[in-house]
């Protein structure tokens, strides 16, 4: 089932194209991420899906009686709300269905026996189960606990940016739409609820599509990509890392084809300079031709990454030293103790839940904040590059070479010369003309690449940064990762994305609460594993004590009568057979496809990526239904 279809939607601002006549279409099932560097129009195509922006041309068609929620990048709410009043107020469409259902309830017991009544309680039963409004106020206490509320008299206009993104979260799932639009939603959510909410959109019967730069994110959640480049939308079928070897092979294609446009060009601008008079068909057509030639050699720029090549400060013996320091606020510890002295090159990541003080730790490096007791020693010769989570605070009528300027108009490079400002922001992918553009036209990753530059143009040799991925683009993070890779100052980051903190960083502090902070050597993956083999083993050994202290039956005590299924579990139970054995099914045609006289690459590489998906979903749905076949059912 088609659930929604998009046709040959374009926009535009002003002089500047985003996109032209795109179309695409999600199926029920499908888990599409939409992938593009920052400013390429991604949270522009969602407000335009979800009807908050209007396209210039084109149409967006959702299927009839489906139910779409949308998670924005920046939720909006009335800061003088509570969080109870907000989640019930009446833009809930469940819950004035509810009251609904209610009232009539009321009214048909007081009546007794009305066929008109009885009509209209059915209707509204109806609706009841397409809202899956039965158990609302189970689901939506359950799921903003997970999220993280608790107390909802608390105003909105007390909450955080990462607080609101949760809230707003919480009460887009707990409705349970059929198809979800999500805007950067692992943004603000610590590892955990990532990987929490991960394991939900796995689920079968979720459709969504979603932008996010999250590697491992997309990687195991998602099964098609639309990457929109250069103003046209790709397809690509498959995970992330099928996405990542297609669109690395068109790239190069493409460069190929920018540099023989190259190079024809430099011929045919001599034949124009001849003044060719377009007497003939054959002129004429050449002169078109001429310009569809310049406009494609002009994409090279287009194509161009973004270079980091920062020199950093000489960094001494002394780098950084923190003894016995304390902190808490109020009740709420956040440091007890703790020492480290820290050491030229060190590449440290900082992970644990939200609230336990890893900004404030960051804070405490840098003066931003004292400790209540202990100390914070710098060395003579450390620079610190602080990119805080904030974000820095344009004043954005300002151009954005001005704002670059007023730091700095002659920057040194690594390699050992000078650029100018404008150089410096061509290198970060700000061409001319977006240079003498006012900040507030930047899209939220452009402004964030920006303060990216204002950080690394100050040469510092010891780099903090506090959640860098938050909207950036994945060209922007690969070249910040190979920049990492080749930087000899002393690193310490926050971060929730586990890609990034795997490429760049070599060992952890553990923020466990309660003051509590522990190091381990390693990256997050690393540590991810070393954590769950623990919990194995403590697990077993609990198993292994409980099983000695349960005495031991002689044999002659009854069998314990089995567990049955219940209604819903049984369901459940033939539901997976008959997903089984579609799957089986469709195993085998892909099978005899394969072995068959197929020689068509793409279509071998697309099947065979759907039979390892078979194999994972089998797996997956086999251990479901071999645990709900060992309990018993009358």
């Amino acid at each position: 089932m088609n659930y929604l279809s998009v046709e040959n939607i374009s926009k535009s601002f002003g002089d500047k194209t985003l996109f032209e006549n795109l179309g695409f279409g999600i199926s029920k099932g499908d888990k599409t991420a939409l992938i593009a560097v920052n400013g390429a129009g991604k949270t522009t195509l969602m407000r335009i899906l979800t009807g908050k922006e209007d396209a210039d041309t084109g149409s967006v068609t959702f299927a009839e009686g489906i139910r779409v929620g949308y998670l924005e990048q920046q939720p909006d709410f009335d800061t003088e709300l509570t969080i109870g009043e907000t989640i019930r107020g009446e833009h809930n469409k469940v819950l004035q269905q509810i009251k609904a259902y209610e009232q009539l309830t009321h009214k048909l017991d007081k009546t007794h026996q009305d066929p008109q009544l009885a009509k209209e309680l059915a209707e509204a039963t109806a609706r009841m189960d397409a809202l899956h409004a039965w158990d609302y106020d189970r689901r939506l206490i359950e799921m903003l606990s997970r999220f993280g509320f608790v107390d909802l008299n608390q105003r909105i206009g007390s909450l955080s940016g990462g607080q609101l993104k949760r809230l707003s979260l919480a009460m887009l799932l707990v409705d349970q739409p059929d198809l979800l639009l999500l805007d950067e939603p692992t943004n603000h959510l610590d590892i955990p609820m990532i990987e929490w909410l991960e394991k939900y959109l796995r689920q079968s019967n979720i459709t969504l599509l979603m932008v996010t730069h999250d590697r491992y994110f997309l990687d195991r959640v998602c099964n098609n990509i639309l990457e929109l480049f250069l103003g046209k939308l790709y397809h690509h079928k498959g995970n992330f890392s099928f996405y990542v070897e297609k669109s690395t092979e068109r790239e190069i294609a493409i460069a190929a084809e920018i540099e023989k446009a190259g190079q024809l060009l430099k011929t045919e601008t001599e034949w124009m300079r001849r003044m060719p008079q377009a007497r003939t068909t054959k002129s004429k057509s050449r002169i078109d031709a001429y310009y569809d030639l310049k406009e494609k050699a002009s994409q090279r720029r287009t194509l161009q990454q973004i270079q980091l090549d920062i020199k950093s400060q000489r960094i001494g013996s002394k780098v950084l030293e923190m003894r016995n320091v304390h902190k808490s606020f109020g009740s709420v510890p956040i440091l007890e103790g703790f020492d480290y002295m820290f050491t030229k090159g060190e590449r440290i990541g900082v992970v644990g839940d939200n609230g336990v003080g890893k900004t404030t730790f960051l804070n405490l490096i840098t003066a931003g904040i004292l400790p209540d007791k202990g100390r914070v020693i710098s060395g003579d010769t450390i620079v610190y590059g602080y990119y805080t989570q904030a974000g820095m605070q344009f004043d954005e009528s300002k151009k954005v070479i001005d704002v670059v300027k007023e730091i700095a108009e002659i920057i040194p490079s690594g390699s050992g010369t000078t650029a100018t400002a404008s150089q410096w922001l061509s290198r970060f992918m700000f061409p001319p003309p977006m240079q003498n553009q006012a900040v507030y036209l930047l899209s939220g990753g452009e402004k964030r690449r920006l303060y990216l530059l204002t950080v690394l143009i100050k040469n510092p040799n010891f780099l903090i940064l506090d959640e860098p991925t938050n909207d950036l683009d994945l060209l922007t993070l690969q070249a910040l990762e190979d920049f990492i890779s080749d930087y000899n100052g002393c690193l310490l980051i926050v971060s929730h994305d586990r890609y990034f903190m795997d490429q760049v960083v070599d060992q952890l502090f553990v923020f466990e609460g309660n003051g509590i902070v522990k190091g381990f050597i390693g990256n997050y993956s690393e540590y991810r594993e070393a954590r769950d083999q623990k919990q194995r083993e403590e697990e077993a050994l609990q198993a292994s004590q409980k099983s000695k202290a349960t005495p031991q039956s002689n044999g002659n005590e009854p069998a314990k009568r089995k567990a049955k299924r219940t209604f819903k579990e049984q369901k459940e139970y033939e539901q997976l057979e008959t997903e089984m054995s579609a799957l089986e099914v469709e195993k085998a045609g892909i099978l005899d496809l394969l072995a068959g006289d197929l020689t068509d690459y793409q279509k071998i590489t697309v099947l065979s990526a759907r039979l390892k998906e078979i194999e994972n979903l089998l797996d997956e749905k086999l251990e479901k239904w071999m645990l709900l076949d060992e309990i018993g059912q009358e």
